[in-house]
């Protein structure tokens, strides 16, 4: 009997949760889910579902990915699509590939997960506040309400603690 563990994933449009990718619980074999009708690129699903598997736990620092054949007729897609992922997630640093040996996952991964978080906090920043300055309010009043809420999450975290 197999069980399946679902990773929701945050779909960067900022739609609802998604799950995109399914985790074998004993094998954490990863199964990935295209959309090839989907507006994002083939090569960029595989991205997102590989960074989120690894942030997820799915692959450990050190661990390898699947090869590159293996994981392209495994989704079903042509093999420089999958080339084209791994070499991103190597330029980013959370990959690297050992010649002769496979693809191996960073330890550098909790940075790549905060650097993520980081790009989605400021677009959520830019959206604020391009909602506040559409509606007229001044930036010394933006930066005063940030400043204020800031203060009021710190006291609720510490709180928390």
């Amino acid at each position: 009997m197999k069980f399946l563990t679902f990773f929701p994933i945050i779909v960067a449009s900022g739609r609802q949760l998604q799950h995109t990718a399914l985790v074998h619980q004993f094998t954490r074999e990863l199964t990935m889910i295209i959309d090839p009708k989907s507006n994002t690129p083939i090569y960029r699903q595989i991205v997102e579902q590989i960074r989120d598997a690894i942030d997820a736990g799915v692959y450990r620092p050190g661990e390898a990915l699947p090869s590159l054949r293996a994981l392209a007729v495994q989704i079903r897609v042509n093999p420089n699509t999958v080339q084209r992922a791994y070499e991103e997630l190597d330029r980013e640093g959370v990959i690297e590939s050992r010649r002769g040996l496979g693809v191996f996952v960073l330890q550098r991964q909790s940075k790549t997960a905060r650097k993520k978080h980081e790009r989605e906090l400021v677009t959520f920043f830019q959206q604020g506040i391009s909602g506040a300055l559409d509606a007229k309010v001044q930036p010394v009043r933006i930066r005063e309400l940030f400043e204020e809420t800031l203060n009021s999450g710190l006291v609720s975290a510490r709180k928390k603690k």
